[in-house]
């Protein structure tokens, strides 16, 4: 690589038309960041993806037009702009593409989804979306489109002139005529309808003819495994590429597609072989990276686990189990979390993505090629215990190919129709359409039914339930995270690590703080009784799930304003509707959610606010502690660190559109940080420019556990960095700093540093030898040492 990838700085970008303010931060405004960023030690910046969205959108992931720079940022010529400022300083560009899907939310935004609505099977297009056209898709061969609000609800249907075009329209939904469907302006417009290429249907019918990220109606499956598809939807990476402005690329959710292995092996081919490529892969805590995908590894969110995992104080387990069991009636333990999982996926694949599974039961009968008088409940039965207990995304991966098998094994044990199961595996061994729809649902249901349901109703220890997470287990042990960092180090240098992303339900910093709460228990528990007496909620598990958050986001000055108000009564309507219990998405509980936005708002005003206070000061001190260690081990560590924007200083923010706000940038550069703030800001720049000095040292070195000595020796997590197997860095940070000082400090617990003199990059202070950690944690609770 010209520049090596070192470390990124990711950049949420957006056009004006996406924030209510009118402020917008595209190209130009990236590249005035770039002598900031540069000072800062960031080698690439790492930008949201920069193809043509839906102008109103935060996030861009609604990519309608992957061949055009999008306009809204500055265009191609800003993103060139931008590319030569940023090489002048010596940084470089990732990007972020979507290949699974296109908006189509508005279809005439998407000119290729307005092709095909219009034209049908004729279009030149049709062949761009995973449609199911069979005679016997429930639409009679139509692409079913669950825009109508009622059944039948044709009245409302009208043909318009719009634009130079005759179209039909449902409110404000407008769809293209088929040539010859109609004769004028006055044709009975239900009767127009009834001879297009799609079928407008009622929405809870559940009646989709086309696949969708996720349960996301808006958002429609594209089919890379088509090559004229997959070129087609790269041109303009291929030009991006090859004009020399990019290094690397992130892939958007590749598990959604047909053959993200077969993906990602043209992908390469496009790129070459020197593009840094990472791929947005959910690994659980037991699985693998497939070592035979040609890629540089994941986004980060297995690291994030270990991260967070290795600072959570084990010993409060049993007490938060029994906290947890009292106000929501679950311990959430490992055995708790699996049931609820597999209850919940269940539901998901029965309800929501009900449309996925029949199209799936259909491919199954097709690719089976056998006779069987199972009948259709019998075979959706099966294949919904499947997806719903399959403990990984997708198990189609080289390495994985002895998931399946002994899944089918599990469920033959325990009763379920052989007849259906042996359908079913008939199927997935011919390798074709039903195998790989198999695959896609479930990712698609582990998506739907853990990371946004079940996540947001266990509440044992809610920090840890962020995408990858495992919080049915306590933690990581350190010993189990030396192991992995070894790992990544030695098959995986050039991976991403994560702490904060766009999609994280919590920042770093809210997390660190509410870790913190395993260091309380006692005091926690006496917390929520105190609180729930003298302000009670709607719902004891919403409560007390919601508590957690709150205490993590508490303003660090006590002082709870309208504005921070208003974001966690967003955030807790957010969270109660995503929890599927008491409210939803689909059927709003308005009496509900007005009592929990009512409750909130007397949290922060009312005779329980001072002690949630007190109790968020309390926890933030050990959560500062936490925030800076762990984000030296990340800066430190192996693989490729990212740096979310805006959290080089403390950031306390929640989900998004939380964690997307608009970022001062301009305080953030004038250094308007209080001390606490300065010192992560001093540590990241100090690992950065380490990373920048010596690139062979953390791209291709090795790693060292070390490990302290004494009474306090488990508040200690340290690592080395080593070249040619002799250390030149060291990071230290401290664990569990609240029962540190409780116990009465370090109490002459030491640190045997490697054989010379070590200096400390954020002090300045010089060791050797055996050094007291007393001495070495006297001014911060991270060091950073090298030679």
């Amino acid at each position: 690589m010209k520049r090596p990838i070192t470390s990124t700085y990711r950049l949420q970008l957006r056009g004006p038309h996406a924030d209510p303010h009118g402020r917008e931060f595209g190209f130009a405004q990236a590249a005035e960041l770039v002598p900031y960023l540069s000072d800062l030690g960031v080698s690439h910046l790492y930008l949201s993806p920069i193809f043509a969205a839906a102008p109103e959108s935060n996030h861009n992931y609604d990519v309608i037009d992957p061949t055009v720079v999008n306009p809204e940022l500055g265009g191609i010529d800003g993103l060139r702009g931008l590319a030569r400022t940023a090489h002048d300083a010596g940084l470089g560009l990732v990007v972020d593409i979507v290949p699974n899907h296109l908006g189509v939310e508005v279809p005439r935004r998407n000119q290729w989804w307005w092709d095909v609505l219009k034209h049908g099977k004729d279009s030149d297009y049709a062949h761009f979306f995973d449609i199911d056209w069979a005679e016997d898709n429930g639409a009679g061969g139509k692409i079913a489109l669950p825009v109508l609000g009622a059944p039948g609800d044709t009245d409302a249907l009208k043909l318009e002139h719009l634009d130079g075009e005759d179209v039909l329209t449902y409110y404000d939904h407008v769809f293209p005529l088929a040539p010859g469907s109609y004769a004028d302006l006055d044709d009975d417009p239900a009767a127009v309808h009834e001879r297009q290429h799609y079928r407008l249907m009622y929405w809870r019918d559940g009646i989709i003819t086309y696949r969708r990220f996720f349960s996301i109606n808006g958002l429609a499956g594209v089919r890379q495994e088509d090559e004229d598809v997959f070129n087609a939807t790269h041109s303009c990476l291929r030009e991006l590429v090859g004009e020399g402005l990019i290094d690397g690329v992130r892939v958007d959710h590749p598990d959604g597609l047909t053959d993200p292995f077969g993906y990602l092996t043209r992908l390469r081919e496009l790129i070459g072989p020197d593009t840094w490529l990472i791929v947005e892969k959910i690994l659980a805590a037991e699985e693998p990276l497939d070592p035979h995908l040609n890629i540089h590894g994941t986004t980060g969110y297995d690291a994030l686990r270990e991260f967070d995992g290795v600072f959570v104080d084990a010993n409060a387990t049993g007490a938060l189990s029994e906290l947890a069991r009292e106000y929501s009636g679950s311990t959430w333990d490992a055995d708790a979390v699996e049931a609820a999982e597999w209850e919940l996926k269940a539901r998901i694949a029965n309800e929501e993505l009900a449309p996925e599974v029949r199209r799936l039961a259909r491919a199954v009968r097709r690719d089976s090629q056998t006779f069987s008088d199972v009948t259709d409940a019998e075979l959706t039965e099966v294949l919904v215990a499947l997806v719903s207990r399959m403990p990984v995304y997708r198990a189609d991966y080289r390495c994985l190919s002895r998931v399946t098998p002994t899944l089918i094994a599990q469920l033959a044990e325990l009763g379920h129709n052989p007849a259906a199961l042996d359908l079913t595996a008939a199927a997935l061994a011919a390798s074709g359409e039903a195998a790989h729809r198999f695959a896609q649902v479930c990712g698609a249901v582990m998506a739907k039914g853990v990371e946004d349901t079940l996540f947001y109703r266990a509440c044992r220890l809610v920090a840890l339930q962020e995408v990858g997470g495992a919080p049915g287990r306590t933690g990581v042990s350190q010993a189990e995270f030396h192991l992995l960092q070894a790992e990544r180090a030695a098959l995986w240098p050039r991976t991403m690590t994560a702490l904060t992303t766009h999609d994280t339900k919590r920042s770093e910093d809210t997390r660190a703080r509410m870790l913190e709460i395993a260091e309380l228990p006692d005091e926690f528990a006496r917390l929520i009784r105190d609180v729930f007496a003298l302000t009670p909620p709607p719902d004891e598990a919403t409560g007390y799930f919601l508590i957690q958050n709150i205490l993590g986001a508490w303003p660090r000055d006590g002082h709870a304003t309208e504005e921070f108000t208003r974001r966690l009564q967003d955030y807790a309507v957010k969270a109660a509707r995503e929890a599927d219990r008491l409210t939803s998405w689909h059927d709003n509980d308005h009496e509900f959610e007005a009592r929990l936005t009512d409750w909130i708002a007397r949290l922060t005003d009312g005779p329980a606010t001072q002690l949630l206070a007190d109790f968020a000061r309390d926890l933030d001190r050990g959560g500062v502690a936490v925030s800076l260690g762990r984000k030296l081990l990340q800066l430190v560590g192996p693989g490729i660190p990212d740096t979310y924007q805006g959290t080089e200083f403390l950031d306390f923010s929640l989900v998004d559109p939380d964690n997307r706000r608009f970022v001062d940038y301009q305080a953030l550069c004038a250094g308007e940080a209080a001390p606490e703030d300065v010192d992560k800001q001093r540590i990241v720049r100090a690992a950065l420019t380490l990373r920048r000095e010596r690139p062979q040292l953390f791209l291709d070195g090795g790693y060292r556990a070390i490990f302290a000595a004494g009474p306090a020796r488990e508040h200690v997590v340290s690592m080395a960095r080593t070249l040619d197997d002799e250390p030149q860095v060291i990071a230290v940070a401290t664990r569990a700093p609240l029962s540190l000082e409780r116990a009465g400090g370090w109490r002459g617990t030491t640190l045997a540093l490697p054989e010379g003199t070590w200096t400390d990059r954020l002090t300045g202070q010089k060791y050797s030898g055996t050094v007291e950690m007393s001495q070495l944690c006297a001014g911060l609770p991270a060091v950073l040492l090298s030679m």
